[in-house]
């Protein structure tokens, strides 16, 4: 899976994928960073999808967490 999506860094379903797995293996950072730089680098249906499955990670962890506090602010400068 990780060859795959660094061989397509822009291939939603390969990223999303790998971030679900370091989410499993404790690195929840890695995987926000994974997808923010994802919406950054797309655009359209690739983007929303990207962005609503990281939304869904963020809901996972927790609103609370500092570190979707801090993943909220990144993704929001992704986007604008």
């Amino acid at each position: 899976a990780r060859e795959a999506a660094a061989a397509n860094p822009d291939d939603v379903d390969a990223q999303t994928l790998v971030a679900d797995l370091d989410m499993v293996g404790g690195h929840v950072e890695d995987a926000f960073n994974r997808l923010i730089e994802l919406v950054r680098r797309t655009s359209g249906d690739d983007r929303d999808r990207a962005r609503e499955h990281l939304l869904g990670l963020f809901g996972a962890v927790g609103n609370d967490d500092p570190r979707v506090l801090k993943g909220r602010q990144r993704l929001a400068s992704a986007l604008f």
